[in-house]
């Protein structure tokens, strides 16, 4: 496993910690999920670096980035990555979102078309029905309980999180991801994250309109979409007809069903189909 350079910018009002993996070539800005950090990319990078430069965020709230009270939308995410990308001196990037971090990536093209040069929204970013957004939310309802709990080590805190399905099979890049949500306070073990903070991203997100974001996005769009559900057969974040509508608002866009992969394993497993497919789409 490549080890990245940790790193700090400048956000909105607040200090960005960055991973980043060293590379040549122009970089790929990298926006996690809900409930993630900068080290679910541990992967892709390995897949991408040192030939393009790989910068991956910990949204505000998450992982080392700062935490304030309040402030927790997309806007919000968009307006810290135009100074973070301010602050490094990077006038134009590819952007790549994973879940949550689609929508950011791709709300942050509609406002800033000129600074985005190419596009990757993995299993993430179309627009959805009513319906489907309640099986998401049931899907992601163990990532937002082991918010909520404590533990009394680091080792009980793995042991709970090795026993979801959906991490299966556990491997050195998830338990780094783990390892690096965790803190040890009070004499307990438990995720960075505040429950708060998410239930105010969670409302922001339900009372935006994601149709908006496709308006302005002129660059190319690689769309990574997993086959299997999240925790169920049917809780797909990108469902068939969803990508159907996707391609029509994104004509340009190309679409990879990356077999055998969940909205979790495509980030955390090996697979060469969606390796290819970056590598193809940024040149590397």
């Amino acid at each position: 496993m490549i080890q990245p350079n940790m790193l700090k910018a400048k956000g909105a009002g607040i200090r960005i910690q960055l991973a980043e993996w060293k590379g040549q070539g122009p970089p790929v800005l990298c926006l996690h999920g809900l409930t993630a950090n900068c080290r679910c990319f541990d992967a892709l990078a390995a897949a991408l670096a040192p030939k393009r430069r790989v910068l991956a965020m910990d949204l505000r709230g998450r992982g080392l980035s700062d935490q304030p009270d309040t402030g927790y939308s997309i806007d919000h995410h968009c307006e810290d990555i135009r100074m973070v990308l301010d602050d490094l001196g990077i006038e134009k990037t590819a952007l790549l979102g994973h879940s949550l971090g689609a929508y950011i990536a791709l709300a942050f093209t509609h406002k800033h078309a000129d600074r985005v040069d190419r596009l990757v929204l993995m299993d993430g970013g179309a627009q959805l029905s009513v319906e489907q957004w309640v099986k998401i939310g049931a899907g992601i309802k163990p990532s937002l309980d082991r918010l909520e709990r404590t533990f009394p080590t680091l080792d009980a805190y793995l042991d709970n999180v090795k026993k979801a399905a959906y991490l299966d099979p556990w491997n050195d890049f998830i338990e780094t991801y783990f390892r690096y949500e965790c803190e040890e306070k009070e004499g307990v073990v438990r995720s960075r994250i505040r429950p708060e903070h998410i239930a105010e991203e969670r409302k922001h997100l339900a009372a935006t309109d994601t149709s908006a974001f496709y308006e302005n996005v002129r660059c190319p769009v690689l769309v990574l979409r997993a086959t299997e559900g999240m925790v169920a057969k049917d809780d797909h974040v990108v469902p068939d007809d969803a990508a159907a509508e996707l391609k029509k608002a994104l004509p340009q866009m190309e679409l990879v069903s990356v077999q055998g992969s969940n909205h979790y394993s495509i980030l955390f497993q090996p697979f060469e189909q969606r390796d290819n497919a970056l590598r193809d789409f940024l040149r590397v």
